[in-house]
């Protein structure tokens, strides 16, 4: 029987837009086995699951369990501690705080953490009403070009307030290797562990990144997945030497667009216009475009005379669901991408198992060059 993955590829299924939305990720360390439902069925205590689940989720955020590669042991780290991350993922606020719990009870302590303040109005892009980058001051008070960032060499800043999102003393700013998580989850489907498994190893065997398993960043038939942290971009269908090429691209601040499904911050059809803007300008840092709209589109919006890519679509289809998206550049430019959704294609499995529906695609129509904001 055909897995998922393998009808997705064999089908040339579009990756573009079909990353996992989030604006913020928290990542606990949990080895030994993982359940369908990693938070609830794990050795994680699932009382604590649900309520981390239960706040991220109410405020653009998201929780998942990590482990090493390879066969682990049910212990932590092998000195009494979890591994926990918490990640930013928008641009001018991507950063990536790490700490070291004690087994035990240690990860109670993530009950206090505020997603609403991480995620409060100044932290959001283009609060400013401009979509530019702002001059937030940090938490300890420092100008934001002096803020530690994640990754050596990086000019990337946390502007979130920290402090009051409740990070205790034992958290500092990640300045080590980018974080590559690949899906490995075989509970979920068998994709992850068929492709994301041996992923996982080589990439860890090469020292390519600080490389951890991951139970769930979803599309399981674009296996094997990947996050890669602090930027939040998303991956399918790459094997091990492409991996290492976007790797080495987040140590410099960069973004591949190969195998690319998007930006976690952003919702569908802001990765799809994240991409496309990439894709036609050449841009490739990963600070440089925040989307800064995304709205139902008409289908009797006009073409601007400022068109500087021709439409991909020579008719509009009125019954298909349309969104006008404006990307802004941190130069000023900006661009506006009217995506709509077709599902024409052949019928596939969202998973393994699962019955065949038609896979829902995002189309550009139109990508429009604006006057800078």
């Amino acid at each position: 029987m055909t897995t998922c993955a393998a009808a997705s590829r064999t089908l040339a299924e579009p990756l573009a837009g079909t990353a996992a939305t989030a604006r913020t990720w928290l990542l606990i360390e949990q080895p030994g086995p993982w359940g369908k439902r990693a938070l609830a069925e794990s050795h994680l205590d699932p009382a604590l699951g649900k309520a981390l689940e239960t706040a991220a989720s109410a405020h653009g955020a998201r929780v998942a369990l990590i482990r090493r590669p390879g066969r682990q042991a049910d212990s932590a780290d092998g000195h009494g501690h979890h591994h926990v991350f918490l990640a930013r993922t928008v641009p001018g606020d991507s950063w990536v705080y790490t700490a070291r719990l004690p087994a035990g009870g240690g990860l109670e302590a993530l009950r206090a953490l505020d997603f609403a303040a991480l995620d409060g109005h100044s932290a959001r892009p283009g609060s400013d009403g401009t979509g530019q980058a702002m001059e937030i001051q940090p938490p300890d008070g420092r100008h934001a070009a002096q803020a530690p960032g994640p990754l050596s060499g990086s000019r990337s800043h946390a502007r979130s307030d920290t402090r009051a999102a409740g990070l205790g003393p034992g958290w500092r700013p990640y300045e080590g290797d980018p974080l590559a998580l690949v899906c490995t989850n075989g509970k979920r489907d068998r994709c992850c562990a068929l492709l994301g498994r041996p992923l996982a190893a080589e990439l860890e065997a090469s020292g390519a990144a600080n490389v951890w398993e991951i139970s769930h960043i979803g599309g399981h038939r674009f296996a094997p997945t990947l996050l890669v942290l602090p930027y939040g971009y998303a991956y399918g269908r790459l094997g091990a030497v492409a991996v290492k090429g976007v790797l080495d691209a987040v140590r410099d601040g960069h973004v591949l667009t190969e195998g690319c499904r998007g930006r976690s911050a952003w919702d569908r059809p802001g990765q799809a216009a994240d991409l496309a803007v990439r894709e036609r300008t050449g841009e490739i840092r990963a600070a440089a475009l925040t989307v800064l709209a995304t709205t139902p589109a008409s289908t009797a919006t006009s073409t601007s005379t400022s068109t500087s890519a021709p439409a991909l679509a020579s008719a509009e289809e009125p019954d298909r669901a349309r969104w006008e998206v404006t990307v802004g550049h941190v130069d000023g430019r900006r661009w506006r991408v009217v995506l709509a959704e077709a599902d024409d294609g052949p019928a596939l499995s969202a998973s393994c198992g699962a019955a065949p529906t038609p896979a829902i695609r995002m189309d550009v129509e139109r990508f429009e060059t604006l006057p800078p904001g």
